[in-house]
């Protein structure tokens, strides 16, 4: 099914396509696998290795903002068709309002580095008419710069952004949340003296040309002038803003992961010096994963209605908190890498309800090439999926659509594997005398918008993709057969 691509073939970037009959033109090998699931556009995003994609209705106009990974060895900075220059891995801006024709804005170079040592990989937007002290008319994009900063940028003219502020001198960034409608953010950072490459640094950006710090914070152990063995990482954090008063924080990426629930008004206005006993101030609870899992996305639906608990006296509604590893070795090289879904309900003692995988033999996936197993799921809250459908990136399995309804027994819906194209990366492992490389979708992120659009980016230079449910699976959402 796959075949090896020369490297001169990774320089095609196919700077012109943007509908589905390019994506057919361009495909090598098989046609996209499908269930449920349709093309209805595409961008190669300039041959660029995709991370966070965000989409936001700005006016009258859809726009898809980006983040990228850095460089490859091959191609450490790909040629942007737009200026003729080689630029480092950044943001891509793409104008969505037609998902049948995606139009490619602008590109902003991150930082100069390959794969997690450069790009801009972390991408979030707000209205300034909804942020407490933004410009009414304008649209601020907050995105990591590599692994040393995080920046703020003016997008109201999302073909012309505008730099406002940089918070920098960082050791590492990742997966940050931004609170719209106060401002509060929450930022996954490396603080040069902490004893963690990834932490949480809180900051008000209400008035996001003039960020203010409220404190740093993590696991008892990372902190300054800490002894002992060093917890796992942060990868990243979800908030439910001031009216749900939660933050859902993950920990770990494929192994000893962990989720921690905290107060969020004692995390925001509680002693702010990094002592442990300040550190435990706001938790409420952790859930310790298995030692072969992480938590990547931790994603709370909240007083989910349970149809199988209508009649009982007790628990018709559950808060639930979906859980999603990440794959990170090629070709099954560790423990699978799944969802979970855990009843936190009873908050201070949560417990895990269910999982969901890919079944491997479903298409011999750990013999495609590159990683197989789960990464990240959709982070949007609008109604149109909400607590009634997740979309997981499985890596070389592509996507997939869960029906969550009932979360303690979740079902795939629906799902959608792109074809590989020429500027598709191999991925590669080591064999005795040398590597083993083989060229594979790698779905890296999905996202939603409120019109019921899917959209999955690919690890391995493939681009975006634009998708729309059909048949039994637009049922389950409640959306109108097309």
């Amino acid at each position: 099914m796959f075949r090896c691509v020369p490297t001169a073939a990774l320089l095609v970037f196919f700077a012109g396509s943007t509908a589905v009959h390019a994506q057919k033109q361009q495909m090598i090998g098989a046609p996209p696998e499908a269930s449920n699931m349709k093309l209805v556009g595409m961008n190669d995003l300039q041959g660029r290795s995709a991370y966070q994609p965000t989409i936001h209705h700005q006016g009258d106009r859809w726009i898809a903002y980006i983040g990228h990974h850095g460089g490859t060895d091959d191609v450490p900075n790909p040629v942007n068709p737009i200026t003729g220059k080689a630029e480092p891995n950044g943001t891509s801006i793409v104008d969505v309002t037609d998902p049948a024709r995606p139009k490619y804005l602008r590109h902003l170079p991150g930082q100069e580095g390959k794969y997690e040592s450069g790009g801009a990989q972390m991408v979030r937007v707000c209205d300034g008419k909804a942020l407490p002290k933004g410009d009414p008319n304008a649209v601020y994009m907050l995105r990591t710069f590599g692994s040393e900063a995080h920046e703020i940028w003016n997008v109201t003219d999302p073909a012309s952004p505008v730099l406002l502020t940089r918070i920098g001198g960082l050791k590492d960034t990742h997966k940050s949340w931004w609170e719209c409608d106060t401002g509060i953010a929450f930022l996954v950072s490396g603080a040069p003296d902490w004893r963690t490459r990834r932490m949480t640094q809180v900051y008000d950006l209400s008035d996001p040309a003039h960020p203010q710090k409220i404190r740093d914070f993590g696991l008892p152990g990372q902190e300054p002038g800490a002894t002992g063995a060093v917890p796992t990482e942060l990868h990243g954090p979800i908030s439910t803003g001031p009216n749900g008063n939660r933050v859902y924080f993950g920990y770990g990426t494929n192994k000893g992961g962990m989720l921690q629930i905290v107060d969020r008004e004692k995390l925001l206005s509680g002693p702010k010096e990094p002592t442990p006993d300040n550190l435990r101030y706001p938790e409420i609870a952790r859930m310790p994963m298995s030692a072969f899992n992480g938590a990547h996305t931790t994603f709370p639906m909240l007083d989910m209605p349970i149809a199988e608990f209508a009649e009982d006296k007790d628990g018709k509604m559950r808060d639930i908190v979906m859980i999603v590893d990440e794959a990170i070795l090629n070709e099954c090289g560790e423990a699978r890498q799944m969802v979970w879904f855990a009843d936190v309900t009873t908050e201070t003692r949560p417990m895990m309800i269910s999982s969901y995988t890919v079944p491997e033999a479903s298409g011999q996936f750990c013999q495609r090439g590159g990683r197989f197993g789960a990464h990240s799921s959709n982070e949007s809250m609008a109604p149109v999926y909400y607590r009634k459908m997740a979309f997981i990136a499985f890596f070389n399995a592509g996507v997939r659509a869960l029906d969550i309804r009932d979360p303690y027994h979740p079902r795939e819906v629906g799902h959608f594997i792109p074809s590989i194209t020429a500027a598709t990366d191999k991925r590669c492992i080591p064999i005795e005398g040398g590597e083993r490389c083989k060229v594979a979708i790698q779905t890296n992120n999905v996202e939603t918008d409120d019109r019921g659009y899917i959209y999955i980016v690919d690890r391995a230079n493939t681009g975006l993709h634009i998708l729309e449910l059909t048949g039994p699976a637009r049922t389950v959402a409640g959306l109108p057969r097309n």
